[in-house]
Parts: C-alpha cells; structure tokens; sequence
C-alpha cells in the first residue's frame, strides 16, 4: 500500500516503541567499522540495560524480524541477568506459574541437590 510516496509495511508483532530501538540498534550496528568496534561494544552495553519486559519485547521482535545478531545480544543479556537467580525469582521473571507442591519440589530439589550446592550463598533471590 503506497500513500503519499510511503510504503507501509505491517509489523503486528512489533510496537511503535520496540520498533525504535530496534532502528536505533540497526542504525549504530551499520555504522559497524574496524575504528569504532569500542563505540559499538558500548553501544551495546548500555542497550541491553532495559528491563525484563523491555528486553522481552525486544527478544520477540527481533525473533519476528529474523536480526540474528539482535536475538544473540539480547539473549546473552538475559542469561547474564538470571545467572545466580532463585528458582522462585526466575519463575516470576518470566511469568512461570509454579504448579509443583511442596512435595513435589522437595523431592525436586532433593534429586537435583548438586544444582544447589554449589554457589548457595550467591543466589539472588530479587526479581529485576
């Protein structure tokens, strides 16, 4: 559809504002050069310094218009994020409902008891 010398592409996945950043990101990422690979570096880590619902939208817009290395730095953030996270704050962070009983996670934890060993007292029980 052309209106106005516009071409209007549908994007039902992706909203106005995920949209932007996801420009903003390609704009930088174009600008790609041996010379600048620090600038990009930062870029990027100031980028992915968004929250869990942000970086989500993002993951999924960037799935549904196919920008490998947008789901790569995005996904990388997310595991860097949740790394040391309880079960519990883990659980929220994605919107997990937990449909175990308190037997049943016992028994879970007790046949997984090396998971949680190890690093006990760094576990990060917040959800941001």
């Amino acid at each position: 559809m052309v209106e106005d010398d516009f071409t209007l592409i549908p994007l039902p996945n992706v909203d106005k504002e995920t949209l932007i950043k996801i420009i903003e990101y390609m704009k930088k990422h174009g600008e790609k050069t041996k010379s600048n690979e620090k600038d990009i570096e930062e870029f990027d880590k100031e980028f992915v310094k968004k929250s869990f619902t942000e970086l989500k939208e993002l993951v999924l817009a960037a799935n549904y218009l196919h920008i490998t290395s947008l789901i790569d730095l995005l996904c990388q953030a997310f595991a860097d994020r949740i790394k040391n996270k309880s079960v519990e704050a883990i659980r929220q962070i994605f919107g997990i409902p937990n449909d175990l009983t308190p037997e049943e996670e016992a028994k879970a934890y007790e046949e997984h008891k090396w998971a949680h060993e190890e690093g006990k007292e760094q576990i990060d029980h917040s959800a941001d």
